[in-house]
């Protein structure tokens, strides 16, 4: 069977992100590093995960990402 996953390219000055995500029980990486270690701030990651909370989708999407560039919170 083929698994769904789907991926997105985003870029802004000197930053890149790559995102993939996939139907799963609400695993996130940065950078292959736990959401909470990569974002150690509770407000970075209440934003990170606001777009989830409106298709009430936390808990039911993996997503993993490499980001490279923009610093911490750029």
């Amino acid at each position: 069977m083929k698994e769904t996953r789907y991926y997105a390219t985003g870029r802004r000055k000197e930053a890149t992100a790559r995102v993939w995500v996939s139907p799963g029980d609400g695993q996130i990486s940065v950078n292959e590093r736990t959401l909470e270690r990569h974002f150690p701030r509770e407000a970075l990651r209440m934003i990170l995960l606001q777009p989830l909370d409106v298709i009430e989708g936390r808990g039911k999407w993996n997503i993993h990402a490499t980001v490279s560039g923009g610093g911490l919170s750029g």
